[in-house]
């Protein structure tokens, strides 16, 4: 488990209407769909993979990328770093403890709708290949 003490901030990417001090908690469905309660939240500390989560959650509402705070310990997310990233590098995490909301980025540019499509396709091919699989 981490306690993370830099000032460098959290995000959690998605489509859901939440407030500055709501919490994000486990026992909900994920973000992609899947439909089943998760066990953990998920966030990183760029807004790289923030802007993704928000871009390819499932839902017809707006991409919101929250400014998060952890609020208990927390671990590397082993969806990114085993399977795809080794050693980190998106700086994704997933808790059993709620994240708080401090903010919400209001202004982010996002992918190009061909990056978009690009890792559609590819999760699309995942899942036919029923590899879509999220580590809970």
């Amino acid at each position: 488990m981490t306690e993370k003490t830099t000032p460098d901030p959290f995000y959690h990417g998605t489509r859901a209407q939440l407030n500055v001090g709501d919490f994000i908690s486990v026992g909900f469905g994920s973000n992609f769909g899947t439909g089943k309660p998760l066990s953990w939240v998920y966030f990183s500390q760029t807004l790289e993979a923030a802007m993704w989560g928000a871009e390819l959650a499932v839902g017809d509402g707006p991409q919101r990328i929250y400014i998060v705070e952890p609020t208990g310990d927390f671990v590397d997310d082993p969806n990114l770093t085993d399977k795809k990233f080794p050693g980190n590098p998106t700086k994704s995490y997933r808790s059993r403890a709620p994240l708080r909301i401090v903010g919400e980025v209001t202004e982010w540019q996002g992918h190009t709708a061909e990056r978009l499509q690009e890792m559609r396709d590819g999760l699309a091919r995942l899942k036919a290949e029923g590899k879509d699989i999220i580590i809970d």
